[in-house]
């Protein structure tokens, strides 16, 4: 059969869609997804015709099979809810921080309905919507005033947009960071319209670097916390409080990116201790800039703390208005920050603070009975130990630590480790694991107890008949 004939025996779109299996699967799946479906299969025969790849015609049978396919994966929702096995508490490709159940709360709210995001209840009039956020951060941090963007790399442009535009800042060459995503530190830089002066080396920057830097074309000097990788060594670098000396003597600004910024004393959880907001005002920063969704463990967001009227000058600005929050995410950051202020209920209202403080005893229990349960309904399919290893904190933040845990190891006879992993992907909801030495791990440190039968009831069922599901 040549390629003209072998065109004209694709069944048209509409036959297709009057089959009964397709019918069927219409009242399971959106309308849009299987009609799409059956375009982009009979797309793809048409095109494997004309490359001289296809020599037979396609069946029907054939055809229903890759539609229901391509349509139930059209019809999969692109963001839901996954179960972490991964162990990385902060993990960027998982949403970072769990909100507490006052964040989703405050949240779901303001979503079904109307809210008071600017308007004073009291007279009536527009105000504000970063009011509640700014008296939030004024006491748990102590600043004269604060805002709040989008996210933390729109924070720092946003500080050096309005307070060094045109102007040169003063940056170590060691703490030009990379961050998510492969942007740059240099490159936010650039787009704020200031002038980067390198200092330093990789290593070892000193105050003199500094001091040689500044001119009469300097607005600032920028610290960058490097909080998501370590530098150890033959290493040095200018603590904040020298370098706010520095600048005030020379009637500068002071900005200190934290990235992560955390509110407490993690030492209090067992870990080392994380860079403050509180402490670096204390040390003399004007502006201070970290992420929400790190070691806050609240939304996305880019919060400003420091002197009003620097801060003022940044509301002000228009980019201000292009990086502002939503609603949702102001509901949410606000509950968050409210928890900070009953510091004997963080532990037990932010999710992440108390994965962290589970301790290893209580995550191998479960994890004995997970892989109890896994034994006795895939047994035979897969083999399964439970052993103890580490956690990391992750989303760029406290990379040199790592936490005790409880892990339940997955292998199989039949399967490679990555064919595993896929199959687990694929469970409802999917189960996002790690892999290591040839075996798949399945870290409790960050599957939520609530979590425990759904992963053995989808791990069986996906490997029930040899893995086939």
């Amino acid at each position: 059969m040549d390629k003209q004939d072998l065109l004209r025996s694709i069944p048209a779109v509409e036959r297709v869609l009057e089959q009964a299996d397709l019918e069927t699967l219409a009242r399971r799946l959106p309308r849009w997804a299987v009609t799409e479906g059956v375009r982009l299969v009979l797309d793809r025969i048409r095109q494997s015709i004309v490359d001289g790849e296809r020599q037979s015609r396609p069946e029907m049978a054939e055809i229903l099979e890759e539609v229901r396919l391509v349509a139930e994966h059209l019809a999969q929702r692109g963001i839901g809810k996954v179960i972490n096995a991964t162990g990385v508490l902060l993990h960027t490709n998982l949403g970072r921080a769990i909100l507490s159940e006052s964040a989703v709360e405050a949240v779901t709210e303001v979503a079904r309905g109307y809210s008071s995001l600017e308007i004073d209840l009291d007279s009536g009039k527009r105000t504000s919507r970063l009011r509640h956020i700014e008296g939030l951060l004024k006491r748990i941090v102590g600043c004269e005033a604060a805002t709040a963007v989008n996210n933390n790399a729109g924070a720092v442009l946003l500080a050096l947009n309005t307070l060094a535009d045109g102007k040169e800042v003063i940056v170590s060459r060691g703490e030009l960071i990379e961050i998510g995503g492969s942007f740059r530190l240099p490159e936010v830089i650039a787009k704020s319209g200031t002038i980067m002066v390198e200092v330093g080396t990789t290593n070892r920057t000193h105050l003199d670097d500094y001091r040689r830097a500044i001119s009469d074309r300097t607005a600032a000097i920028l610290k960058v916390h490097r909080s998501n990788f370590e530098m150890t060594g033959f290493v040095e670098s200018v603590a904040s409080a020298e370098l706010a000396e520095l600048a005030h003597k020379h009637d500068l600004i002071l900005i200190e990116d934290l990235g992560s910024g955390a509110l407490v004393d993690y030492a209090e959880f067992g870990i080392e201790h994380e860079p403050m907001p509180q402490e670096s005002l204390r040390h003399g920063a004007d502006i201070v800039t970290f992420s929400g969704d790190k070691l806050l463990c609240g939304p996305q967001a880019g919060i400003v703390v420091g002197r009003k009227h620097l801060v003022d000058e940044m509301k002000v600005n228009p980019l201000a208005r292009a990086l502002r929050l939503d609603k949702m995410t102001l509901a949410a950051l606000e509950a968050t920050l409210r928890i900070y202020l009953e510091p004997e209920k963080i532990k037990e209202s932010i999710p992440v603070l108390k994965m962290i403080s589970t301790p290893v005893a209580d995550l191998e229990a479960r994890a004995r009975t997970i892989e109890a349960m896994l034994k006795e309904k895939v047994g035979g399919e897969l083999e399964i130990t439970v052993e103890r290893e580490s956690s990391q904190i992750g989303g760029g933040s406290l990379p040199g630590v790592s936490l005790e845990t409880a892990v339940v190891k997955i292998s199989s006879r039949h399967k490679r480790p990555d064919e595993i992993s896929s199959v687990l992907r694929k469970c409802k909801p999917p189960i996002i694991a790690r892999i290591a030495n040839d075996k798949v791990i399945l870290d409790l440190r960050t599957v939520q107890p609530s979590e425990d039968d759904m992963l053995v009831t989808q791990i069986a069922a996906a490997f029930a008949g040899g893995g086939t599901h």
